[in-house]
């Protein structure tokens, strides 16, 4: 069975301090309103969970491919504090990697060019 090769995962708030205005269809909220983002991608390892391992930006995750459903998680090495929740963000066409979904771009603020950089 062929698993996603990354996800984007979300930590939000547990508890519903997000408007209504700011999540998408599917309930979850909108980008930009999460508390912190990684893009993980496959490890080719399975987790203590017996799931696929996924890893990126500080985060490593155990990930039900078939019902999207992150089973254990660390943050930075540790679990997850009180009070957070993770999601998995949706995509436009499908999850990062899959074929359909769109290129990885520029995050502002971590990955985008410096506006006053004139090297390039």
């Amino acid at each position: 069975m062929s698993h996603p090769q990354s996800y984007e995962i979300l930590l939000v708030p547990e508890h519903d301090l997000v408007p209504e205005h700011d999540r998408n269809a599917a309930g979850a909220p909108a980008p930009g309103t999460a508390l912190r983002s990684a893009v993980v991608a496959a490890t080719g390892d399975t987790g203590a969970s017996g799931y696929p391992r996924y890893a990126g930006e500080g985060v490593e995750a155990d990930i039900d491919p078939a019902t999207r459903t992150v089973e254990a998680l660390l943050v930075d090495g540790a679990e997850l504090g009180y009070g957070l929740t993770v999601k998995i963000a949706e995509r436009p066409g499908g999850t990062a990697g899959e074929p359909g979904a769109p290129e990885p771009g520029p995050r502002p603020g971590r990955d985008a060019p410096d506006p006053g950089d004139r090297s390039g």
